[in-house]
């Protein structure tokens, strides 16, 4: 796996590039001169997060055969602003699932999800607390 990062503009903007040829751009916050052009840093590993789980969780459900219809994915995160660094302490990770899903199996893949598949969730349990929850929408 490698990451390659360049600095477009300003300070802190970076677009970054995988071995696919996949782009994303960051930035720092403005408060130390971030201009507003890309996610943050600390966004991103957010963003894993939610890409790593949702993965894992329609994997599950597929394999349990459930009809999974559509999977939205909502996280909030607070962070240690105090400290240096500002590690995240607590994230929310929701999800709304619509199908005619049954609870008991998409529990089961909530459970399989955090406690063995998902790598960024295992990273970041490590200094975190996360906790998940679902809805099933119509």
């Amino acid at each position: 796996m490698e990451i390659n990062l360049i600095r477009k503009s300003g300070k802190f903007n970076f677009e970054a590039s995988n071995e696919s040829g996949f782009t994303v751009e960051l930035d720092a916050k403005a408060a130390i001169g971030g201009e507003g052009r890309g996610f943050r840093p600390m966004e991103m590993l957010l963003i894993g997060l939610g890409g790593c789980s949702g993965i894992d969780m329609v994997n599950v459900l597929t394999k349990q055969k459930e009809d999974l219809q559509d999977i939205r994915i909502r996280i909030t995160a607070s962070r240690r602003e105090d400290e240096v660094p500002a590690i995240f302490d607590e994230i929310d990770i929701r999800f709304e699932l619509k199908g005619p899903l049954n609870p008991q199996k998409v529990e089961r893949a909530l459970a399989l999800t955090f406690e063995k598949y998902c790598s960024v969730s295992n990273i970041l349990q490590r200094s975190a607390k996360i906790n998940f929850s679902y809805a099933i929408v119509d």
